[in-house]
C-alpha cells in the first residue's frame, strides 16, 4: 500500500484515538486495521476544524467513490460504529474501507489490504463535509 499523509481535524483525532483505545480494551489487542488507523492518525496533518479543506474526507462526511476494479460508484457517510447502518449508507470508520477513507482528498486513489488481496478505490467527490458547513463537533 502506498504511503500517504492524511488530514485530520483535531476533534476527530481525539475521538478516533479514544475509540481505538476502547477497542483495544474490549478486544485485548490491536488488529491490523486498527493499528493502521492509529499510525495514520499519529502521523497525519492535524488541522483545526474551521481550517479543514472542503475536499477532505472527515468523520460524518458523505463521499462518492469508485471501485477501480469494476468501475462501480458508491456513496457512503463515514460514521462512528454506533451510527453505522448499511441500509442508510452509513459506513463505520472501523470497517476496512472506512479506515481507508479518512483524511483523503477528492481525486485520491486509495489502496488497502482486504482478505482477498488489495482493493483500490478513487474518491470522486466529497458530497458533504460537516466542517465546511460550520459544524465542527458532529
Amino acid at each position: 500500500m502506498e504511503q500517504r499523509s492524511i488530514y485530520i481535524s483535531a476533534f476527530d483525532k481525539k475521538r478516533l484515538l479514544a475509540l481505538i483505545d476502547a477497542e483495544i480494551s474490549g478486544r485485548g489487542r490491536l488488529d491490523d486495521s486498527l493499528q493502521n488507523l492509529k499510525s495514520e492518525l499519529e502521523k497525519g496533518i492535524v488541522v483545526e476544524p474551521d481550517k479543514m479543506p472542503p475536499n477532505v474526507v472527515t468523520m460524518n462526511s458523505t463521499v462518492l467513490f469508485r471501485d477501480m476494479e469494476d468501475n462501480e460508484e458508491m456513496t457512503y457517510t463515514l460514521v462512528f460504529p454506533a451510527h453505522a447502518d448499511m441500509d442508510q449508507s452509513k459506513l463505520s470508520i472501523l470497517a476496512p474501507i472506512g479506515t481507508a477513507l479518512i483524511g483523503y482528498r477528492e481525486g485520491s486513489i486509495i489502496e488497502w489490504k482486504v482478505p482477498s488481496g488489495v482493493q483500490r478505490i478513487k474518491i470522486e467527490k466529497v458530497l458533504f463535509q460537516p466542517e465546511s458547513q460550520g459544524s465542527y463537533e458532529l
